[in-house]
């Protein structure tokens, strides 16, 4: 049968996601059952949070830590209960609420779930990486973004959307990186070009794709908006310069989406860090190296440090 969920992109989004989640989970059951383990997939959260607590936890305690709904952690401490894993008692300090903790049972069950959990986070590795090796950051910023505005405001709240497609560096756009980023480094420097500014702008093929790094373009509507460099520093190191993105297109997300692809082509080339300086002013994109996972530190001796570089962050790999 056709699958005509994936055919709709984005509007099956969670549908998918919940498609594989079930998928997953039902082959984790099979697991535990042919290994004569008395446990469920759909478990692992809620025991795991009160393995780690130590101590009684109420259901709110519970649903705040991993973020399911009331209703669902009732259900599997009910079914964990049932299994003789946990305990419900009354909460001393709050007669409406309960108090869950593990049973003696419950804490013995650890060490035969360990070895299974170890295979599974391994064998799991494998399957969310193939298609793209940084697939647990991308889901921790979906569940960020989730949290920060619910899809009926940012669907009342929604522009058009750019339309927008990362492409590797070609001959016809050299001249585009020229025109990005000399006028903004200009009206930054007052004009004041270094001279690793002047060559590296007029050059991009020479000063980055010939040394063996890499350079970015962001599309909208098949219009150059953003740029950024990805320069070779050895053999296992990267620093990305020049990222630049046109003011109207600012605070859509294509810094982030150019950030990423300097990311992962690193993987890609089996790259250990990832460099970057910058200058003090530039307190917002400092904000998105932060959220990205980039921290201070010193240069290292590969890197050439601009005369006007006063932070140098990194981001391992």
């Amino acid at each position: 049968m056709t699958d005509s969920i994936s055919k709709t992109g984005y509007l099956a989004g969670a549908t998918r996601l919940r498609r594989v989640g079930e998928r997953l989970q039902g082959e984790g059951d099979k697991l535990y059952t042919e290994l004569g383990i008395n446990f469920r997939a759909t478990w692992f959260a809620t025991y795991h949070t009160l393995l780690q607590a130590g101590t009684p936890l109420t259901m709110q305690d519970i649903t705040a830590s991993i973020g399911f709904t009331h209703i669902t952690v009732k259900n599997i401490v009910r079914e964990l209960e049932q299994a003789g894993y946990v305990k419900i008692n009354p909460n001393p300090n709050d007669a409406r609420s309960k108090h869950v903790s593990l049973t003696t049972k419950g804490r013995n069950l650890l060490p035969k779930l360990e070895p299974v959990w170890k295979g599974i986070a391994q064998s799991l590795e494998q399957m969310m990486t193939a298609g793209h090796p940084n697939f647990i950051n991308i889901i921790s910023r979906i569940e960020k973004e989730v949290g920060k505005m619910s899809l009926y405001e940012r669907i009342q709240k929604l522009p058009e959307a750019p339309q927008i497609t990362i492409l590797d560096y070609k001959p016809s756009l050299k001249n585009s990186f020229n025109e990005l980023v000399k006028p903004w480094l200009n009206g930054v420097l007052e004009g004041k070009l270094e001279d690793d500014d002047k060559f590296t702008i007029s050059h991009p093929n020479k000063a980055y794709i010939e040394t063996g790094g890499f350079v970015f373009f962001a599309l909208n509507k098949n219009k150059v908006v953003g740029c950024v460099a990805l320069k070779r520093l050895n053999e296992s190191t990267f620093e990305f310069c020049k990222l630049y993105i046109n003011p109207e297109m600012r605070n859509t997300g294509i810094a982030t989406k150019l950030i990423e692809r300097c990311i992962n082509r690193c993987k890609e080339n089996n790259a250990s860090e990832l460099w970057l300086q910058t200058t003090n002013t530039m307190q917002e994109a400092h904000k998105l190296y932060y959220s990205l996972g980039f921290k201070e530190a010193k240069a290292p001796p590969q890197m050439f440090v601009l005369k006007r570089t006063q932070k140098i962050m990194f981001k391992q790999l």
